[in-house]
């Protein structure tokens, strides 16, 4: 499927996109932290790496991750146009994604990255153990 804008019109749309408080990440895990009694964890906090969310008392550094964006391929979605832009862009986004794993690991921390799918419903078992692996979670029920 060709986009429906051209490419100034996309460019400009593309530009608007922000990384912060998206509903379907950020404030979705918000939600599932506040139905689940899980606190401790702080926004904004200032630290090389920028993590949504960190729980600094336990030493976990929580990403939420847009599928697309970070390269997961469970909705198996890659544009056909510019093809090769939007490879070299995921393909800079894993590698940055690593690089923060691996600083923040070396810091003692632990690094729990959450792909946007993983918020939804059905997919609702796998972030429940993800959360209690990293300690943020006591019991799953």
């Amino acid at each position: 499927m060709s986009d429906v804008f051209d490419p100034d019109k996309r460019s400009d749309i593309m530009q608007k996109v922000r990384s912060k408080g998206n509903k379907s990440t950020e404030i979705k895990l918000i939600e599932v932290f506040r139905l689940l009694h899980i606190v401790g964890w702080k926004r904004n906090y200032p630290v090389k790496g920028h993590p949504d969310f960190v729980f600094p008392k336990k030493h976990v550094a929580v990403f939420v991750d847009g599928c697309f964006w970070h390269g997961h391929d469970c909705r198996n979605t890659r544009p056909a146009d510019n093809k090769e832009y939007w490879e070299r862009k995921r393909a800079r986004n894993i590698q940055h994604d690593k690089e923060i794993t691996e600083l923040f690991q070396s810091r003692g921390w632990y690094v729990l990255r959450i792909w946007e799918c993983e918020l939804k419903k059905k997919n609702r078992e796998i972030l429940l153990n993800k959360l209690k692996e990293a300690g943020l979670l006591q019991k799953c029920d």
